[in-house]
């Protein structure tokens, strides 16, 4: 069973994802918020699976909530999706490094809204690469300033390789057609990176890689 926990302003738009998530087998709502810190206090009391959570909100951020969650080790386990209307805007980047492991827009189909919540259930970041391709491109027009890295000089080879290639859009599949190993392979190396980076998941890893420099925003794929 998935649990789920929703936090937005808007009752209607609670009220419809409520709807929608009950009438699937196997997904369970555990609560609902209307703003971040609310929002907040219902994570740490159910520590859901996956938490939907709206951008912009009154009293907390969705942004703000988020680093929250991030930082506290008794919610490690718990996924967070961001809620937009806008896709790709100016909040996407600073949410990511907060610890969203991916953006819904808020009209976004119905079949696609429950794949989402269990492709962030098992741990996978909802990051697609073309989202990755867009977010190199913020990189491109407004480069962030360089960061220490650390954990950084433990990566192998191998690992430093993988993360470069992810951060520029690639799946793991053509991480591994690129490399000449496999899919299986290249994943056990994209994993294995972001657990010595301390990397939620792949959203994260991605920002580490052009906060450290790791990749310049002028390498990325065209």
């Amino acid at each position: 069973m998935i649990r789920v926990a929703l936090v937005d302003d808007q009752a209607l738009m609670r009220a419809g994802f409520r709807a929608l998530l009950e009438a699937e087998d196997g997904i369970e709502v555990v609560g609902e918020a209307a703003d971040g810190e609310q929002g907040l206090a219902l994570v740490r009391a159910h520590v859901p699976d996956v938490v939907l959570i709206d951008v912009q909100m009154p009293v907390m951020t969705g942004i703000e909530a988020t680093r929250r969650i991030a930082a506290d080790p008794a919610l490690s386990g718990v996924r967070v999706v961001m809620l937009t209307n806008y896709g790709l805007d100016e909040y996407v980047f600073e949410a990511l490094r907060a610890g969203a492991c991916g953006f819904l827009l808020k009209d976004t189909e119905p079949a696609d809204l429950l794949q989402a919540i269990e492709v962030v259930a098992r741990g996978e970041a909802l990051l697609s690469p073309s989202v990755t391709r867009t977010l190199i491109g913020e990189f491109v027009a407004r480069p962030p300033d360089r960061a220490d890295a650390p954990g950084l000089e433990h990566l192998t080879r191998r690992e430093r390789e993988v993360t470069a290639l992810a951060a520029r859009g690639l799946t793991n599949e053509e991480i591994a057609a690129h490399m000449v190993i496999s899919p299986f392979t290249a994943k056990t190396h994209v994993s294995r990176a972001m657990t010595k980076l301390g990397a939620r998941d792949r959203a994260q890893l991605v920002v580490f890689a052009y906060e450290s420099g790791l990749v310049a925003a002028r390498e990325r794929t065209e």
